[in-house]
């Protein structure tokens, strides 16, 4: 039997890298005096609204879904993209980090701003970069090593 990695790519690389993402998510929610849970509450409130914060385990665990749901949507758009423009797959370190930087400025220059009113360029550059390593690190370049080769 072959692999997840082999059998199903994108399957593999969501699984990977939504992992990856909320772990990072998790550990620095600790550090900053947060809990897991609040942090998932916090991704809950994006689309299910500022209710979700006092669902209790049910906000932490629609929190992850939604987290996982954002990333399979970084992944699929990924491997779709891959498919169409080759050229996307090297070097892969560049690409990757393009897109990771890509998927940062998405989500921290358009959608929370949109929803939450966050601002953009963050007023607390450190935040900003503890933003930017995951998407860069976790996602987009996980990404394009997996899909470095030719199909």
């Amino acid at each position: 039997m072959k692999p997840l990695a082999r059998r199903n790519p994108a399957l593999f690389a969501w699984a990977l890298c939504g992992t990856l993402d909320i772990v990072y998510a998790s550990v620095w929610s600790v550090l900053a005096g947060g809990s897991v849970g609040g942090m998932l509450r916090g991704v809950a409130k994006g689309p299910f609204g500022d209710a979700a914060a006092d669902w209790g385990t049910g906000g932490a665990l629609a929190g992850l879904a939604t987290h996982y749901a954002i990333m399979g949507t970084m992944v699929a758009f990924w491997f779709a993209a891959v498919r169409r423009v080759p050229s996307l797959r090297q070097p892969w370190w560049l690409t990757g980090t393009v897109y990771g930087f890509t998927l940062y400025l998405v989500m921290n220059a358009l959608v929370l701003p949109l929803r939450f009113g966050a601002p953009f360029p963050p007023a607390d550059l450190v935040k900003g970069m503890v933003a930017l390593f995951p998407h860069i690190f976790f996602i987009g370049l996980p990404l394009a090593w997996l899909t470095r080769k030719a199909a």
